[in-house]
Protein backbone atom coordinates (compact mmCIF):
# COMPACT_ATOMS: atom_id res chain seq x y z
CA UNK A 1 0.00 0.00 0.00
CA UNK A 2 2.93 2.26 0.98
CA UNK A 3 4.38 1.95 -2.47
CA UNK A 4 1.38 2.18 -4.71
CA UNK A 5 1.26 5.42 -2.82
CA UNK A 6 4.67 6.45 -3.25
CA UNK A 7 4.34 6.19 -7.34
CA UNK A 8 0.77 7.70 -7.37
CA UNK A 9 2.36 10.73 -6.16
CA UNK A 10 5.41 10.72 -7.89
CA UNK A 11 3.49 10.85 -11.18
CA UNK A 12 1.95 13.88 -9.59
CA UNK A 13 5.34 15.70 -8.95
CA UNK A 14 4.85 15.13 -5.51
CA UNK A 15 8.20 14.05 -3.37
CA UNK A 16 7.57 11.16 -0.80
CA UNK A 17 9.84 10.40 2.22
CA UNK A 18 9.88 7.05 4.68
CA UNK A 19 11.54 6.08 7.64
CA UNK A 20 14.61 4.78 7.14
CA UNK A 21 14.00 0.95 8.26
CA UNK A 22 11.44 0.60 5.57
CA UNK A 23 12.63 2.88 3.04
CA UNK A 24 14.54 0.27 1.08
CA UNK A 25 11.16 -2.48 1.26
CA UNK A 26 9.05 0.67 -0.13
CA UNK A 27 11.30 1.22 -2.64
CA UNK A 28 11.95 -1.98 -4.24
CA UNK A 29 8.07 -2.04 -5.33
CA UNK A 30 7.61 1.85 -6.29
CA UNK A 31 8.80 1.35 -9.83
CA UNK A 32 11.34 3.87 -9.71
CA UNK A 33 10.11 6.69 -7.58
CA UNK A 34 12.15 8.60 -5.68
CA UNK A 35 11.61 8.25 -2.01
CA UNK A 36 13.85 9.97 0.69
CA UNK A 37 14.70 9.24 4.00
CA UNK A 38 12.41 11.35 6.84
CA UNK A 39 15.32 11.85 9.19
CA UNK A 40 14.05 14.14 11.26
CA UNK A 41 11.39 16.64 10.91
CA UNK A 42 12.27 20.43 9.77
CA UNK A 43 9.69 22.75 9.45
CA UNK A 44 8.23 23.50 6.35
CA UNK A 45 9.48 20.13 4.32
CA UNK A 46 7.07 18.35 5.19
CA UNK A 47 3.10 18.93 4.83
CA UNK A 48 1.48 15.47 5.74
CA UNK A 49 2.64 12.13 7.17
CA UNK A 50 0.16 9.56 5.48
CA UNK A 51 0.24 6.22 7.90
CA UNK A 52 -0.97 2.71 6.66
CA UNK A 53 -1.41 0.74 9.77
CA UNK A 54 -3.47 0.30 12.62
CA UNK A 55 -3.79 2.51 15.60
CA UNK A 56 -0.26 1.66 16.68
CA UNK A 57 1.46 2.40 13.98
CA UNK A 58 -0.22 5.72 14.06
CA UNK A 59 0.22 6.70 17.35
CA UNK A 60 4.33 5.28 16.51
CA UNK A 61 3.89 8.07 13.60
CA UNK A 62 3.03 10.91 16.08
CA UNK A 63 6.20 10.10 18.15
CA UNK A 64 8.02 11.74 15.05
CA UNK A 65 5.07 14.06 13.71
CA UNK A 66 3.62 15.98 17.27
CA UNK A 67 6.39 17.98 17.83
CA UNK A 68 7.14 19.40 14.62
CA UNK A 69 2.90 20.20 14.47
CA UNK A 70 2.63 17.75 11.32
CA UNK A 71 -1.02 16.66 11.04
CA UNK A 72 -1.42 12.52 10.63
CA UNK A 73 -3.95 11.32 7.87
CA UNK A 74 -4.15 7.36 8.63
CA UNK A 75 -5.47 5.00 6.37
CA UNK A 76 -6.61 1.55 8.24
CA UNK A 77 -5.23 -1.48 7.88
CA UNK A 78 -5.57 -3.12 11.36
CA UNK A 79 -8.93 -3.99 13.27
CA UNK A 80 -10.84 -0.79 14.49
CA UNK A 81 -8.55 1.50 13.43
CA UNK A 82 -9.91 4.52 15.73
CA UNK A 83 -7.78 6.77 14.70
CA UNK A 84 -7.94 5.93 11.13
CA UNK A 85 -9.61 8.16 8.22
CA UNK A 86 -9.40 5.82 5.66
CA UNK A 87 -10.02 2.12 4.74
CA UNK A 88 -7.76 0.56 2.14
CA UNK A 89 -10.36 0.29 -0.19
CA UNK A 90 -10.38 4.27 -0.18
CA UNK A 91 -7.24 4.23 -2.09
CA UNK A 92 -7.92 6.29 -5.17
CA UNK A 93 -9.80 8.76 -2.64
CA UNK A 94 -7.01 9.19 -0.84
CA UNK A 95 -4.65 9.93 -3.57
CA UNK A 96 -6.75 12.14 -4.58
CA UNK A 97 -7.59 14.61 -1.80
CA UNK A 98 -3.64 14.41 -0.66
CA UNK A 99 -2.93 15.66 -3.97
CA UNK A 100 -5.20 18.73 -3.64
CA UNK A 101 -5.08 19.40 -0.56
CA UNK A 102 -8.52 18.82 0.09
CA UNK A 103 -8.59 17.99 3.83
CA UNK A 104 -9.32 19.46 7.05
CA UNK A 105 -7.60 19.67 10.38
CA UNK A 106 -8.87 18.41 14.00
CA UNK A 107 -6.63 19.15 16.85
CA UNK A 108 -6.28 16.52 19.99
CA UNK A 109 -4.94 17.44 23.03
CA UNK A 110 -2.11 15.32 24.39
CA UNK A 111 0.14 15.54 27.50
CA UNK A 112 3.96 15.85 28.95
CA UNK A 113 5.04 13.24 31.45
CA UNK A 114 7.60 14.19 33.93
CA UNK A 115 8.91 11.89 36.35
CA UNK A 116 11.15 12.71 39.66
CA UNK A 117 13.45 10.61 41.45
CA UNK A 118 12.78 10.56 45.52
CA UNK A 119 13.58 13.70 46.64
CA UNK A 120 14.64 15.20 43.31
CA UNK A 121 13.85 18.77 42.29
CA UNK A 122 15.12 17.99 38.21
CA UNK A 123 12.67 15.38 36.24
CA UNK A 124 15.01 12.23 35.96
CA UNK A 125 12.67 11.02 32.97
CA UNK A 126 10.45 13.11 30.48
CA UNK A 127 8.18 11.87 27.51
CA UNK A 128 4.54 12.39 26.40
CA UNK A 129 1.49 10.82 25.64
CA UNK A 130 -1.02 10.48 23.08
CA UNK A 131 -3.16 8.32 24.47
CA UNK A 132 -2.54 7.74 28.34
CA UNK A 133 0.25 7.53 30.59
CA UNK A 134 0.09 4.39 32.50
CA UNK A 135 1.61 3.42 36.07
CA UNK A 136 1.22 -0.28 36.91
CA UNK A 137 3.03 -2.84 38.99
CA UNK A 138 5.88 -4.37 37.60
CA UNK A 139 5.40 -7.72 39.71
CA UNK A 140 1.86 -9.68 39.02
CA UNK A 141 2.20 -11.42 42.84
CA UNK A 142 1.80 -7.94 44.52
CA UNK A 143 -0.62 -4.76 44.10
CA UNK A 144 1.09 -1.28 44.46
CA UNK A 145 0.12 1.90 46.24
CA UNK A 146 -0.26 4.83 44.46
CA UNK A 147 -1.45 8.30 46.35
CA UNK A 148 -3.21 10.88 43.47
CA UNK A 149 -3.06 14.57 43.75
CA UNK A 150 -4.85 17.07 41.75
CA UNK A 151 -3.40 20.67 41.78
CA UNK A 152 -1.24 19.73 44.65
CA UNK A 153 -3.90 18.55 46.64
CA UNK A 154 -4.43 14.49 47.88
CA UNK A 155 -7.07 13.02 45.92
CA UNK A 156 -7.15 9.04 47.15
CA UNK A 157 -4.65 6.67 47.83
CA UNK A 158 -5.15 3.19 46.01
CA UNK A 159 -4.12 -0.01 46.57
CA UNK A 160 -4.44 -1.10 42.76
CA UNK A 161 -3.09 -3.18 39.55
CA UNK A 162 -2.06 0.58 38.54
CA UNK A 163 -3.67 4.01 37.36
CA UNK A 164 -4.12 5.09 34.06
CA UNK A 165 -3.97 9.06 33.00
CA UNK A 166 -5.27 9.45 29.58
CA UNK A 167 -6.61 11.95 27.09
CA UNK A 168 -10.06 11.74 25.10
CA UNK A 169 -8.21 10.05 22.49
CA UNK A 170 -7.08 7.82 24.97
CA UNK A 171 -10.45 6.82 26.58
CA UNK A 172 -11.73 4.59 24.00
CA UNK A 173 -8.42 2.79 24.12
CA UNK A 174 -6.78 1.33 27.33
CA UNK A 175 -9.12 3.70 29.72
CA UNK A 176 -12.36 2.44 27.90
CA UNK A 177 -10.85 -1.06 28.73
CA UNK A 178 -10.54 -0.42 32.48
CA UNK A 179 -14.80 0.97 33.02
CA UNK A 180 -13.64 4.72 32.20
CA UNK A 181 -16.05 7.13 29.78
CA UNK A 182 -15.88 7.60 26.47
CA UNK A 183 -14.97 11.48 26.24
CA UNK A 184 -15.33 13.16 22.83
CA UNK A 185 -11.87 14.24 21.09
CA UNK A 186 -12.88 17.89 20.96
CA UNK A 187 -13.10 18.05 24.80
CA UNK A 188 -10.33 20.04 26.60
CA UNK A 189 -10.11 17.22 29.72
CA UNK A 190 -7.81 14.39 31.43
CA UNK A 191 -9.36 10.99 32.62
CA UNK A 192 -7.63 9.77 36.21
CA UNK A 193 -8.72 6.16 36.09
CA UNK A 194 -7.49 3.15 38.74
CA UNK A 195 -6.56 -0.34 37.61
CA UNK A 196 -8.59 -2.96 40.00
CA UNK A 197 -8.18 -0.86 43.12
CA UNK A 198 -9.01 -2.62 46.29
CA UNK A 199 -10.88 1.12 47.83
CA UNK A 200 -14.31 2.17 48.48
CA UNK A 201 -13.88 4.69 46.03
CA UNK A 202 -12.03 3.87 42.91
CA UNK A 203 -14.71 5.26 40.15
CA UNK A 204 -12.55 7.29 36.91
CA UNK A 205 -12.23 10.72 37.23
CA UNK A 206 -12.87 13.67 34.48
CA UNK A 207 -10.52 16.61 34.95
CA UNK A 208 -10.00 19.90 33.81
CA UNK A 209 -7.68 20.58 30.90
CA UNK A 210 -5.34 22.98 32.87
CA UNK A 211 -5.30 20.75 36.11
CA UNK A 212 -1.76 18.76 37.00
CA UNK A 213 -2.56 15.11 38.39
CA UNK A 214 0.41 13.68 40.27
CA UNK A 215 1.07 10.01 40.80
CA UNK A 216 3.58 9.37 44.15
CA UNK A 217 4.68 5.30 44.33
CA UNK A 218 3.73 4.86 48.10
CA UNK A 219 4.54 1.09 48.07
CA UNK A 220 7.61 -0.46 48.47
CA UNK A 221 7.32 -2.29 45.18
CA UNK A 222 8.91 -0.99 42.06
CA UNK A 223 6.56 0.18 39.38
CA UNK A 224 6.72 0.77 35.34
CA UNK A 225 5.75 3.72 33.96
CA UNK A 226 4.29 3.37 29.78
CA UNK A 227 3.28 6.34 27.65
CA UNK A 228 1.12 5.15 24.90
CA UNK A 229 2.49 1.45 25.82
CA UNK A 230 5.66 1.96 24.07
CA UNK A 231 7.88 4.73 25.72
CA UNK A 232 8.68 3.22 29.28
CA UNK A 233 10.96 3.67 32.70
CA UNK A 234 10.85 2.16 35.83
CA UNK A 235 9.53 4.12 38.91
CA UNK A 236 11.18 3.04 42.20
CA UNK A 237 9.19 3.81 45.52
CA UNK A 238 8.99 7.16 46.15
CA UNK A 239 9.02 8.56 42.93
CA UNK A 240 6.63 11.01 41.89
CA UNK A 241 4.86 11.05 38.13
CA UNK A 242 3.89 14.23 37.21
CA UNK A 243 1.43 14.64 34.07
CA UNK A 244 0.26 18.16 32.50
CA UNK A 245 -0.95 19.20 29.75
CA UNK A 246 1.75 19.23 26.23
CA UNK A 247 2.07 22.46 24.50
CA UNK A 248 2.02 20.03 21.29
CA UNK A 249 -1.45 19.18 19.87
CA UNK A 250 -2.05 15.88 17.96
CA UNK A 251 -2.86 17.00 13.90
CA UNK A 252 -5.37 14.37 12.33
CA UNK A 253 -5.94 14.97 8.66
CA UNK A 254 -9.88 14.83 8.35
CA UNK A 255 -11.13 14.12 4.51
CA UNK A 256 -14.89 14.73 5.40
CA UNK A 257 -16.67 16.23 8.58
CA UNK A 258 -18.50 13.93 10.64
CA UNK A 259 -19.92 13.79 14.48
CA UNK A 260 -18.00 11.72 16.11
CA UNK A 261 -20.87 9.91 17.47
CA UNK A 262 -21.03 7.85 13.69
CA UNK A 263 -17.64 7.50 14.35
CA UNK A 264 -17.79 5.58 17.59
CA UNK A 265 -21.56 3.63 16.53
CA UNK A 266 -19.38 2.64 13.38
CA UNK A 267 -16.06 1.81 14.80
CA UNK A 268 -17.39 -0.01 18.20
CA UNK A 269 -20.40 -1.74 15.93
CA UNK A 270 -22.93 -0.07 18.79
CA UNK A 271 -26.56 -1.96 18.33
CA UNK A 272 -28.15 1.34 17.95
CA UNK A 273 -31.24 -0.76 16.83
CA UNK A 274 -31.18 -2.72 20.46
CA UNK A 275 -31.57 -6.00 20.17
CA UNK A 276 -35.36 -6.52 19.73
CA UNK A 277 -35.27 -4.80 16.87
CA UNK A 278 -36.77 -1.73 15.76
CA UNK A 279 -40.29 -0.58 17.38
CA UNK A 280 -43.62 -2.13 14.88
CA UNK A 281 -44.69 0.87 13.20
CA UNK A 282 -41.35 2.66 12.52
Amino acid sequence: MAARFVKAMAALGIDCLARPEARAAIAAQAGGATLGDIGRPVAGTVELVVVFGGDGTILRAGEWALEADIPLLGVNLGHVGFLAELEVSQFDQLVDRVARHDYVLERRLTVSVEVYPAGARQAGWTSFAINEVSLEKASRQMMIEVLASVDQSPVSRWGCDGVLVATPTGSTAYAFSAGGPVLWPDLEAFLLVPLSAHALFNRPLVLGPESQVRLELVSPLEAVLWCDGKRTVTVAPGDKVVVRRCRHWLSLARLSVQPFTNRLVKKFALPVEGWRGPAAGR
